[in-house]
């Protein structure tokens, strides 16, 4: 009825089990939620489906539940990465839904975005007109992949939970249907660290000699 594939990561920090406990838990306890919601919510869905295909006779397709985690930045103390959830409920495509986490590896807290701009309460601001910078050169060079509204669009549309992080480069995404088509599929914009007058996060510590 449904076909379901779940990775995540599980990290090790010989120095700092306590730390290594606390991100695990997390990574497993969102996959244990996506799985819970394949089973509790699709599978029945994909029944229903089911058996009304067998009465009108008509072909019926599996449900699909996928989620894969992609790493982005294991350094300084950091590492960040983002997993996509997709889902097949029949019809003509499936969804995928994209979310991150970037944590501090001394202590296993999430970093919010606020985190890395505590020098500027004005950083919202500062990051949509970077994107939109960046989203006329694409348009330009490729027209029609956003919507017509786009720029009011990524203005409305911006989370700042919607980022991970690279070595050079914040990166922030929108979901699909937010700024573009579907086939523009998760737009995602890569901001280096410089244009918004930010350093990458770097270890607080003072390493013993």
């Amino acid at each position: 009825m449904v076909n379901v594939n779940i990775e995540y990561p599980i990290i090790t920090l010989a120095k700092d089990p306590n730390v290594q406990k606390k991100i695990n838990i997390h990574f497993i306890k969102v996959a244990n939620e996506f799985y819970n919601y394949a089973l509790n919510t699709l599978l029945p869905n994909a029944i229903e489906q089911y058996e009304a295909s067998i009465k009108q006779d008509y072909p019926f397709n599996p449900y699909e539940a996928f989620m894969k985690y992609t790493l982005t930045l294991n350094d300084n103390c950091t590492l960040s990465t983002y997993y996509d959830q997709y889902e097949y409920t029949g019809g003509a495509h499936g969804m995928t839904i994209r979310s991150s986490d970037t944590f501090n590896l001394q202590n296993g807290n999430i970093i919010k975005l606020k985190d890395l701009f505590k020098e500027n309460p004005d950083y919202k601001n500062m990051i949509i007109k970077e994107i939109q910078i960046q989203a006329d050169k694409n348009l330009a060079e490729n027209p029609g992949i956003y919507f017509d509204n786009y720029k009011a669009l990524i203005s409305e549309n911006f989370n700042e939970n919607n980022f991970y992080l690279t070595q050079k480069t914040i990166n922030f995404y929108y979901q699909q249907y937010d700024i573009a088509p579907y086939s523009s599929g998760i737009v995602t914009f890569a901001i280096p660290y410089e244009n918004l007058k930010i350093k990458s996060p770097q270890c607080t510590f003072t390493k013993k000699k």
